[in-house]
């Protein structure tokens, strides 16, 4: 049996795990599965399961397949896949950290995470593949090892994994709050007091499709930001956010919201008087906090304010 099963994939670079389902009450295949591969999403193993890459008692399972104590299961992890036209390049990255199961980079402006239809080259995940060799196993497809993204033209801190088994722990690590997120922006504008939370869904903005907003719950996904006025810069302020989610945009849509955007901010700001010209919004991940995923040991990082940020709060002092 398992000598039919493995060839009906081919050896290649694929791993077979044969397993024995040892408890007394019947549980779903996909579920029990997502608790022996810690590595891998439940989404994931699901998705081995519906290629046929899982076999209970000689039979390709399904997702729901029950399982009983004494079956045996065998599950054929397939080799990575290649990634379409996603070329490793040479780039050079300003490491913060990095060990054998994930790598801290200090994001310049300008730089795009990964790859899409429309912009094959030049993203950080291409910079990634030449610096980790074994970056494309990671998730697959165009967004390997990427944990959460930044905007294009946010600076700062972005952790990527270089395992699944990172992988998948550092996003439920963002899912859950467990991982802390905190940003320096400077907006239009003084807010009002010295500290607040904007809680507004955020989705797809009902007339212009390239950009979000602030939506009906219904029409959208929870979003929350905290916000703490650093400095009154005349009319301008220093402003720290603190992220419980992470949507799309989510400061530039909910700072634009409040009647406060983020300077230098193409999408949502349509102020052109500025101190100084910019080429995006004056937005950067400062610190970012974490459980390393496999030692569990806490870990902070910092990114240094890029010399652009620091030139307009220089000049912004001096009115």
């Amino acid at each position: 049996m398992t000598d039919d099963f493995t060839q009906s994939f081919g050896e290649g670079d694929g791993k077979l795990l044969t397993l024995q389902y040892d408890k007394p009450l019947p549980m779903r295949l996909d579920r029990w599965l997502t608790t022996q591969r810690a590595e891998q999403s439940r989404a994931r193993i699901q998705k081995f399961i519906e290629a046929g890459f899982v076999r209970v008692n000689g039979i390709t399972g399904k997702a729901k397949t029950p399982l009983r104590e004494g079956d045996q299961i065998q599950f054929w992890m397939p080799p990575p896949e290649p990634l379409p036209y996603l070329k490793a390049e040479p780039m050079q990255l300003d490491v913060l950290f990095e060990d054998q199961h994930l790598i801290v980079i200090n994001k310049p402006a300008g730089l795009t995470i990964h790859p899409a239809p429309g912009n094959k080259s030049g993203t950080l995940v291409n910079g990634l593949l030449h610096h980790c060799p074994n970056l494309p196993g990671i998730n697959g497809k165009l967004r390997p090892g990427i944990v959460h993204r930044l905007d294009k033209d946010t600076t700062g801190c972005i952790v990527i994994a270089k395992s699944q088994e990172a992988l998948v722990n550092l996003q439920k690590q963002i899912q859950n709050r467990i991982a802390s997120r905190n940003y320096l922006g400077v907006v239009h504008g003084v807010p009002n007091g010295d500290q607040g939370i904007i809680i507004g869904a955020i989705g797809r903005h009902p007339i212009d499709r390239k950009k979000y907003a602030v939506v009906n719950d219904d029409a959208g996904r929870h979003a929350c930001t905290h916000w703490n006025l650093v400095e009154r810069l005349g009319d301008f302020s220093l402003v720290r956010f603190k992220l419980d989610t992470g949507r799309t945009h989510q400061i530039r849509v909910h700072c634009a919201h409040i009647g406060h955007p983020i300077i230098g901010d193409r999408t949502y700001s349509r102020c052109k008087r500025l101190p100084m010209q910019l080429t995006g919004q004056v937005l950067h991940a400062i610190k970012l906090g974490l459980k390393h995923p496999i030692t569990g040991q806490e870990m902070q990082f910092e990114a240094p304010l890029p010399i652009s940020f620091e030139r307009l709060l220089n000049l912004l002092r001096k009115t």
